[in-house]
C-alpha cells in the first residue's frame, strides 16, 4: 500500500538520527515523507511506523525501507513476469547489495473485490508471494499481509468493495497455511471521507499491528538481544 493518509493529519514526520532510509535511485537515502510517491497524493503510510518501532526494538539500528507500491493496482499486475513484480524484485536486490532483507510488508486487494476475481485471490496471492521470495532467495523471510478496512461497504463510488470480506478471509488463511507469514488486522481503523482510503492515524496504528505481527514469525537474529519496549514506545510518540 503507498498509503493516502493526509499529512497534515498528523505531526510531521520524525526522523530521529537518520535511522530510517529509503531507498530512491538505488541507492539509501535519509528517509522523508511521503515514504512511497506513486501518486500526486500519496502521504502518511504504515511503514513510518513500522520502521521506527523495528528500529527502536532491535537496538536503534538503521532502517531501510523500499518502496514499491502502487495504489490501486490488481494482483494481476504482481505476477511473475508483470511490470511491478520486476520492480519490486529489482530494487529489492539493489538494496540487498549493502544491506539484509528481514521483512516484506504486503496490503493489497480492493481491487480484486470484483465478483470474478475474489474468488481466486488466494491462490493467486500465494503463489505470487511464493514466486517473490523465490526470486530474492527470502524463503525464510517473514512476509505481513494486512487486512482491509471494514469501511469499505461504505464507499459509494465503487459498490464491488462489498465484497472485502473475501479478501480478508483469504488473507486470514494463507496466513495459517503459509510458513513464516502473518495476518494484520484493520478491525476499528478508520478511513478519510472517502471510505477508501485509511486516513493518517490508521495507517500509523496498522503500522503497529503490522510490527506486532511480524514479531511472531521474526527470524531469529544473533546480533541483537531482547526487545527494547520503552524504545518502541517513544518511537511512535517521535512520529
Amino acid at each position: 500500500m503507498a498509503g493516502r493518509g493526509i499529512a497534515k493529519e498528523n505531526e510531521p514526520f520524525k526522523n530521529p538520527y537518520n535511522r530510517i532510509m529509503l531507498l530512491k535511485n538505488g541507492r539509501w537515502q535519509r528517509a522523508f515523507r511521503p515514504f512511497n510517491s506513486d501518486r500526486a497524493t500519496s502521504g502518511v503510510c504504515l511503514a513510518e511506523s513500522f520502521a521506527a518501532l523495528y528500529s527502536e526494538g532491535h537496538g536503534r539500528c538503521e532502517v531501510g525501507v523500499i518502496p514499491c507500491a502502487d495504489g490501486g493496482s490488481s494482483l494481476s499486475l504482481w505476477k511473475k513476469g508483470e511490470v511491478l513484480f520486476d520492480n519490486a524484485v529489482n530494487c529489492a536486490r539493489l538494496a540487498m547489495r549493502t544491506s539484509r532483507l528481514v521483512a516484506i510488508l504486503w496490503h493489497q486487494g480492493e481491487s480484486d473485490c470484483d465478483p470474478e476475481r475474489h474468488p481466486e485471490y488466494l491462490e493467486g496471492l500465494r503463489e505470487a508471494l511464493r514466486d517473490l521470495r523465490k526470486e530474492l532467495s527470502a524463503e525464510d523471510v517473514p512476509i505481513v499481509v494486512g487486512g482491509l478496512g471494514d469501511f469499505l461497504k461504505d464507499c459509494e463510488q465503487f459498490p464491488s468493495l462489498v465484497n472485502y470480506p473475501y479478501i480478508n478471509a483469504a488473507l486470514t488463511e494463507l496466513a495459517k497455511t503459509e510458513p513464516r507469514l502473518a495476518f494484520a488486522s484493520a478491525e476499528g481503523l478508520t478511513a478519510n471521507a472517502d471510505n477508501l482510503h485509511f486516513n493518517a492515524p490508521s495507517l500509523l496504528e496498522f503500522g503497529r499491528r503490522y510490527y506486532e505481527a511480524f514479531l511472531t514469525v521474526e527470524n531469529p537474529d544473533p546480533a541483537y538481544e531482547g526487545r527494547a519496549e520503552d524504545g518502541e514506545r517513544s518511537a511512535m510518540e517521535e512520529l
